[in-house]
């Protein structure tokens, strides 16, 4: 994570810059300020209650039921998205063969089953992003794959590793306890399952949770209302190719402008009869230069060139240098201008300090690019100077579309900026915002997934370790693990998360490196008939101790930043850097976990 600057070097001439980046900074914080709520999560609703129904699964055909399972298992797997198929896999290359998923959708995929709004697209390049490429046997048919791809590569998965065999679809962890006298993990769910298990994997993601907004009249409005991740082609009509018919006679209202809503706004534009995009923070939205894949490039790949392919990218989007960037995108675009400045230096300095100026300057680059883009392609003055994005791009997920912004061009389409403050309230008829209500048919939440709440609340489900003590207990102040997927009191538990771990905008990378670590604990145990493994509370104690003391330089960045999912909507400090990922960068969290693979003693973890 970038450290916020406070003051640059000399050196910089705003005329030769072409803007003063001291001008930049307090408009940062101004736009930041705007945007600041005392209410921080507490904004967003839970999903139950009067809108549980938006959280149904329209992609399963109603009434499934079987029978309640009582038996026992090597490992469960809670999750079946990109994180629980990569830890299948490599728990199946491991010798471990009695793996069973348990996921609530109706299929594999995880995010991507859930993701089918029109335009649904990942957003890191697919050659990098898709896990498990050269193991499949798969070469992704874009540079940035569209999400029905990326589903059926999930099921290639699942077919290869035979993880379909056993799985429970439709079904929702309800309780899980851990049995002392057996050593096993009692697990029980909605479908009346009380099975046994040795090892469990929590693989629940990050983004599993849809989250509401919590504004007022929410729950009057009398029009059809539906989640993106919930996408309702009843009502729209179409697939997730387009062809919204259904939407012709509509006024639609979307609140939401991140990621989903970059990709499918264009589609909505296109067919509603009039579009309004209720906007409180734009975007970062930079060029996507989606392609075919170039089969002269896909002949000369090399065994090995998948996971080098990973590292070289994490490498440059972490802030390290790399001989070659591999990817060239708008991810790596910061690193190539900061190289750029380095290499226009005669003496360069390149002290952490100056490094992290001449990063800030580089950053202020690429924003000062994607804000003339917005005067390039919108041709209002007004709805352009209002899609400009206002803080360091990696504050906020950056998104690319070449779509997006264009589509503010169309009669039908008008993006209602609310300045920071979001939609006022909902009426049975429509969204307010200052003195004005905007009469609709539907309104559309691209308002994404939970991620800052407490961890057990997003699972869905509580964990009752030793001695009865419940993880919702034991995180009260903080998550406590060693390397963020072990804890004391918990034994035989893995959890596959980026808090205390090393995150990384490629995240498929860091559960694969999970995956592979996990995946080695169980072989280990396997072969030296361990019953239990367990973190030992010193080794969690010095590494909470290591992610607090890592992240104190990281917070200053985060309460600079304009609020979003990444800085705990503002208040990195509620979470005492506790939650964070490891502060040293994915690449030496990477690196930390195979030297102590090498070392080969288990260190941290106690052994029965």
């Amino acid at each position: 994570m970038p450290e916020a600057t406070e003051n640059v070097t000399p050196k910089y001439d705003p005329e030769e810059l072409g803007f003063d980046p001291d001008a930049l900074r307090e408009k940062y914080r101004a736009e930041r300020d705007k945007r600041l709520r005392p209410d921080g999560n507490d904004q967003y609703l839970e999903v139950n209650g009067e809108f549980a129904h938006l959280v149904d699964d329209p992609y399963v055909a109603p009434g499934f039921t079987r029978e309640p399972l009582h038996d026992e298992v090597e490992v469960v797997v809670i999750g079946a998205g990109f994180g629980g198929l990569l830890a299948g896999a490599r728990l199946h290359e491991a010798g471990v063969r009695d793996i069973r998923l348990i996921e609530r959708g109706g299929d594999v995929g995880g995010t991507w089953y859930w993701n089918r709004y029109p335009g649904a697209q990942c957003d890191i390049e697919s050659y990098i992003y898709l896990p498990l490429l050269e193991e499949v046997g798969y070469i992704p048919k874009e540079k940035y794959s569209f999400a029905p791809e990326i589903l059926a590569h999930a099921s290639a998965i699942a077919e290869k590793y035979d993880l379909y065999d056993g799985a429970c679809f439709q079904t929702e962890v309800t309780a899980m306890e851990w049995d002392e006298a057996s050593s096993r993990w009692i697990i029980s769910t909605n479908r009346g399952d009380r099975m046994k298990a040795r090892f469990v994997c929590m693989a629940n993601g990050p983004l599993n949770r849809p989250k509401l907004p919590g504004i007022a009249g929410i729950e009057t409005f009398k029009g059809h209302t539906f989640h993106t991740s919930r996408w309702d082609y009843d009502y729209t009509g179409g697939s997730s190719s387009g062809d919204l018919t259904g939407l012709t006679d509509k006024r639609i209202g979307i609140i939401g402008t991140g990621a989903t809503a970059v990709q499918c706004v264009p589609y909505l534009g296109q067919y509603a009869k009039q579009l309004y995009v209720f906007q409180r923070t734009p975007s970062s939205i930079d060029v996507r230069g989606n392609k075919p894949t170039d089969s002269e490039w896909v002949a000369g790949l090399e065994p090995g060139w998948h996971q080098h392919r990973m590292e070289n990218f994490n490498t440059l989007v972490s802030g390290g240098i790399a001989d070659e960037d591999l990817v060239r995108d708008g991810w790596t675009d910061i690193i190539r201008n900061l190289l750029l400045i380095v290499r226009n230096e005669d003496e360069p300095d390149l002290s952490p300090e100056a490094l992290g100026q001449k990063m800030e300057v580089a950053d202020f680059q690429k924003m000062e690019q994607i804000r003339a883009r917005a005067n390039e392609l919108v041709d209002d003055p007004q709805t352009a100077d209002a899609l400009k994005p206002w803080y360091r791009q990696f504050c906020k997920r950056p998104c690319f579309h070449d779509d997006y912004l264009p589509t503010f061009n169309l009669p039908n389409v008008e993006l209602i900026d609310t300045h920071g403050k979001g939609v006022d309230r909902v009426t049975e008829t429509g969204i307010v915002v200052g003195d004005t209500e905007y009469e609709i048919d539907c309104l559309i939440l691209a308002t994404g997934f939970e991620v800052g709440t407490d961890y057990t609340r997003r699972a869905g489900y509580d964990i009752v370790g030793r001695g009865g003590v419940r993880l919702s207990e034991k995180w009260a102040d903080g998550m406590r693990t060693l390397h963020g997927m072990h804890g004391h009191g918990f034994p035989n538990c893995f959890i596959m998360s980026p808090a205390q771990a090393g995150f990384t905008a490629n995240f498929p990378h860091l559960l694969n490196e999970q995956s592979t670590h996990i995946a080695y604990i169980v072989k280990t145990c396997a072969e030296s008939n361990y019953r239990v493994v367990e973190a030992t509370q010193d080794a969690e104690d010095e590494w909470v101790e290591t992610i607090s003391r890592l992240n104190r330089r990281a917070r200053k960045f985060l309460e600079s930043c304009t609020p979003g999912y990444y800085n705990n909507e503002g208040k990195p400090g509620e979470r005492n850097g506790q939650n964070a990922p490891f502060g040293g960068g994915s690449m030496a969290f990477f690196a930390l976990l195979k030297e102590w693979r090498a070392e080969g003693n288990m260190n941290g973890l106690e052994t029965q």
